[in-house]
């Protein structure tokens, strides 16, 4: 007899622990929808909540989200907007505070000096176990506003794009710091602030800043932490476990990060797990294109470096990436292996000589056989040899980076990914100028079939910018392809084992060692299994891209994407998200010869449903273009032509072109028009602006769900143009957007 049990008769206690392991909020949405007590259920069990309506309106703020930990207002409608209208008396009364903090920084009372505002005191009373927050301040006045109400707050993220607030040093801090004191975790990686701010308000609220575990202070300052102001803050955080921060190691500068710096931080903060420090400019995303070398030679020692590793021996993962040269870096990098035993990931940039490679022996960081991260940017003397030492001391890499290096070919790459075959599912190629597209897929060959995420520049030599074009003409540095002229099914296994010897330098007798090298379980070609055979057992790699799920693409402007397919990725079954970056400048390009971007190339992936278009720094005429060139609409139509063919696209970001001279990304109306194509998006964000009748174009897709104008990039413009979106005209295109009946 069958049971007539059903999924509503389980407890409550098991249905509970069900409903906390769904994450997606789609899922979430639609189980809230079965009945009464699976409603309840949802929202006792959801613990973050993202508001992206105007929560100005104190009845859209929701109540029933009890159980909610982690708060995101940093969404709000419209976006960059304070949640709370201008309070005069509350922004007087932080920079008061910010001047007499010294003599309050143990204050702590629960009380006001002022009334709450009403949507702050709405905002405590719906979400009142609330640890997590993430809110665009602009002006101190917001935390004045909320911090009172939430003072067992642990993790706060900042968000402002818009130039400073004038107001005294420490004065966005000043509220967070005085009424949340247990606070543990502080991220100001999208907040643009002064670097003297910080430490201004850590030295004023030391109980506080001494219960600092995690910081993120890659913030959006130009210049980056000086070395005085890198040494407070280590000197305030004793017990910081994550620090990642922007600095200035440029020694041209005065107050420049050096070698006391490093030491000071490395001993004012022993139990470091995470330290990122990077030049200001690295963040910037400004492309390698010389030699690997700078101009200048950082002023940090090796004796430094094997130091600050001693002092540090909890370290898990490091990032150096400091825009000068450090050279002869490799006896340093070979005492991470015993100084540093829990590192699993690290990143280098301008680093030199961190793998020699002389004879057979391991140096440098190919002695750090524990990493399964390793990134490493514009090291000019990283050669195909280095790559083959590493791959043979780091077994464990299951992602590796590189950019900027000029020496490194494809047969370095192959050599690479064939003897990491079992573990790399994670690859980024970048500026290194012997691997174009063709001979970066080429060089992945042994890991088709694994890889996961990839990340390549588009860089089409020999091969035709054409879709009617159906043969291509490529040629490796030194081999070709090694196996492309033999036939599968009459060749001899002998051929194919003096092709490999030829190909890899070495002989037949090392055959047991090549295999351990490659992954291959089985030179013989017998006894194998899987897509490292093909089906045919002679240790052919597969040509399906069985398992990428996320591709990255960079591609300068005027180019095209068309050619993606025939340079190697034309069967991608399982792809579901794509990000493309066009960068350059318009104003030096004559008119495209093509009259689309080749958008539509994608169709061919039929699970894309994710994509990020990213055009933000292609640079162009925002008004009227000179005689023989195009302004910024054409080329956006250029760019999203095609777009209305990817049928299975669900989510889009798009970044429109900017005119810099006038500070302007906007959306314009052939762009508009070519999005409102796109018949199966649920959810856009441009980030950017829009003028409103563009934006009414939009609400005729019939399943657009969230649509968001950001202006995240700074500066972000202070006053809107009349014509363009202003907090009616976002309230009048919600209104629209919301009448809309949408089937599911």
């Amino acid at each position: 007899m069958m049971s007539n049990t059903q999924l509503q008769d389980l407890p409550d206690v098991i249905l509970t622990i069900i409903f906390t392991l769904v994450k997606a909020t789609r899922a979430r949405n639609a189980m809230a929808l079965v009945c009464r007590k699976w409603l309840a259920l949802e929202r006792s069990t959801r613990t973050s909540l993202s508001l992206r309506a105007n929560v100005r309106d104190l009845y859209l703020i929701p109540t029933s989200f009890r159980a909610i930990t982690h708060l995101d207002l940093s969404l709000v409608s419209p976006w960059g907007h304070s949640i709370f209208l201008d309070n005069t008396s509350a922004t007087a009364t932080s920079s008061s505070s910010s001047s007499s903090s010294s003599s309050n920084s143990n204050s702590n009372s629960s009380s006001h000096h002022y009334p709450p505002h009403p949507i702050a005191h709405r905002l405590a009373q719906a979400f009142t176990s609330l640890i997590s927050l993430t809110i665009y301040a602009r002006t101190p006045s917001t935390l004045l506003n909320l911090a009172p109400l939430f003072p067992r707050l642990r993790h706060v993220k900042l968000v402002r794009w818009h130039q400073r607030f004038s107001a005294p040093l420490g004065s966005d801090f000043v509220s967070l710091f005085k009424w949340c004191p247990s606070i543990s975790s502080l991220d100001l990686s999208h907040f643009y602030c002064w670097t003297e701010d910080l430490p201004t308000a850590l030295q004023a609220y030391p109980a506080t800043a001494a219960s600092l575990t995690h910081l993120n202070l890659l913030t959006l300052s130009v210049e980056g932490f000086k070395s005085h102001e890198l040494i407070a803050i280590s000197q305030a955080c004793p017990k910081l476990q994550h620090l990642l921060a922007a600095c200035m190691f440029d020694p041209r500068y005065v107050d420049f990060v050096g070698d006391d710096a490093l030491r000071a931080l490395a001993t004012n903060c022993p139990f470091l797990t995470l330290l990122h420090l990077a030049d200001a400019s690295s963040l910037s995303g400004a492309r390698a294109n010389g030699e690997g070398f700078s101009p200048e030679d950082a002023r940090i020692s090796r004796l430094t470096l094997e130091e600050v590793f001693g002092s540090l021996p909890q370290l898990q993962e490091l990032t150096l990436d400091v825009c000068q040269n450090v050279r002869d870096a490799g006896p340093a990098l070979e005492t991470l292996s015993f100084k540093c035993p829990q590192l699993k990931s690290l990143a280098l940039g301008q680093f030199h000589g961190i793998c020699r490679a002389d004879e057979w022996q391991l140096d440098g960081v190919a002695l750090c056989g524990g990493l399964v991260s390793l990134s490493i940017n514009n090291s000019g003397d990283l050669t195909d040899s280095s790559l083959h030492a590493i791959s043979r001391g780091c077994q464990k890499l299951t992602k590796f980076a590189i950019q900027g290096c000029k020496n490194v070919t494809e047969l370095g790459m192959t050599r690479l990914t064939g003897m990491l075959r079992k573990t790399l599912v994670d690859v980024s190629i970048s500026c290194c100028r012997k691997l174009d597209t063709a001979a970066t897929l080429r060089a992945l060959e042994p890991i088709r079939d694994r890889i996961q995420r990839l990340h390549m520049d588009c860089i089409w030599d020999g091969i035709e910018q054409s879709s009617s074009t159906t043969t291509t003409t490529t040629t490796s540095n030194n081999y070709s392809y090694i196996l492309s002229d033999i036939d599968l099914n009459e060749f001899r296994l002998e051929e194919l084992e003096a092709r490999l010897s030829a190909a890899f330098g070495c002989s037949s007798s090392a055959a047991n060692k090549r295999c351990r090298y490659s992954g291959a379980e089985d030179c013989s070609g017998s006894g194998s299994s899987g897509s490292w055979n093909n089906g045919n057992g002679y240790g052919f790699w597969s040509k399906t891209w069985k398992r990428l799920r996320y591709l990255s693409l960079w591609i300068a402007v005027g180019e095209l994407l068309s050619p993606l397919p025939m340079a190697g990725l034309e069967n991608c079954p399982e792809l579901e998200e794509v990000r493309i970056k066009v960068e350059g400048d318009c104003r030096r390009r004559p008119k495209p010869t093509q009259t689309e971007f080749g958008l539509s190339c994608l169709a061919r992936y039929p699970r894309l449903h994710k994509m990020q278009l990213d055009c933000g720094d292609t640079i162009g005429y925002a008004l009227t273009a000179p005689s023989g060139h195009m302004d910024l609409s054409l080329w956006e139509r250029f760019f999203l032509l095609g777009i209305g063919t990817l049928l299975s696209l669900d989510d889009l970001d798009y970044w429109p072109p900017q005119d810099r001279e006038v500070n302007n990304r906007s959306l314009t109306l052939p762009a508009a028009g070519l999005l409102r194509e796109c018949v199966r998006l649920r959810k856009l964000f441009i980030h950017g602006t829009a003028h409103e009748h563009f934006m009414m174009f939009l609400p005729h897709i019939p399943n657009l769900r969230d649509v968001q104008l950001r202006e995240d990039y700074y500066p972000a413009p202070e006053n809107e143009m009349s014509t363009e979106m202003r907090v009616d005209s976002c309230s009048r295109f919600e209104d629209a957007l919301n009448r809309r009946l949408i089937d599911d």
